[in-house]
Formats: structure tokens, sequence, C-alpha cells
């Protein structure tokens, strides 16, 4: 993270479209901007779900990625996990089922990723419980809006 910037806080709120057709995307831009990703999940079963996903999501292309039942974390480009570590030094974090953003705003990432469900009302209660939370702490925040279009635009 440049010095004295603010970590930028995005939510994605997902009302089209499912997470696993959209974080390979996002993570695949964060990759061409040359940044490490680190990817969030709060419970095993989701974080392995992402695992698969990110090899398989497309037929002529994966991302190469680790997590925690592997080795060499430092070496990742991306990697899942569902604590709270920042093992291969990543700039952005991916927060994902409820994971909260506000531990990790003075963390030195560029930037924090909250994707969740607006269809779900325990994940929108929750990503507003968020907002809220960042927004009076002078977080740097953005939302994404999903287009019909499938693509996205920052409200606000």
């Amino acid at each position: 993270m440049t010095e004295g910037r603010q970590t930028e806080v995005w939510f994605y709120q997902l009302l089209r479209r499912r997470l696993e057709q959209v974080l390979p995307s996002l993570v695949e831009r964060t990759r061409q901007r040359g940044w490490r990703a680190i990817i969030q999940t709060a419970t095993p079963e989701r974080l392995s779900a992402i695992d698969d996903l990110l090899w398989t999501y497309a037929e002529d292309s994966f991302l190469p990625h680790g997590a925690i039942k592997g080795g060499d974390p430092e070496m990742q480009p991306v990697f899942l996990t569902l604590g709270p570590e920042n093992a291969n030094a990543a700039r952005v974090r991916f927060l994902l089922e409820g994971v909260e953003a506000a531990p990790f705003v003075d963390q030195g990432y560029e930037r924090l990723i909250v994707l969740f469900d607006g269809r779900d009302e325990a994940f929108l209660a929750n990503a507003r419980a968020q907002w809220k939370t960042l927004r009076q702490s002078n977080a740097d925040l953005a939302y994404w809006a999903e287009t019909d279009e499938g693509g996205w635009q920052k409200q606000g």
C-alpha cells in the first residue's frame, strides 16, 4: 500500500450471478495488476469449493493458488484461508461469507473486497452492518452493483 493512503474497502452485492460466477474474474483482475490476493472464507466447506473452482472455472484457464492445507503459502499468488494471516504478502483480501473487513483496514492492504449475496437476508444484513461500522471509521468505501449486462457499476 502506498504510504499515507487508506485501504479501499469495496462491497460487491451479488444479485444476478452466484459467487462462483464472479470471484474468478475479480481475482484475475487483481492478478493482472500484479497484486497477490488472499481469499478468506468462514467455513472449510466454502474454502474447499473455492479451491476446486479456481482450478476448474474455465476450460482454457485456471488461477494458480494455494490453500491452508498445502505448503509454501509465501510462494502463492493467491492463497485461500480461514484465518486472519497474510501468509503470501497479499495486497488484496477477498472476504466471503460475512467475514468482517474492519480488522484488516489497518493491515497494509491496498484493497479489501467484501462479496455478498444480496438475495440472502443474513448476508445482506451483515454487509449493511459492516458498511455502517466502516463508514463511521472514515474508511474509503465503494459499493459496486451488478448491471443487467453482467458487469459492475460503482454506486454513490
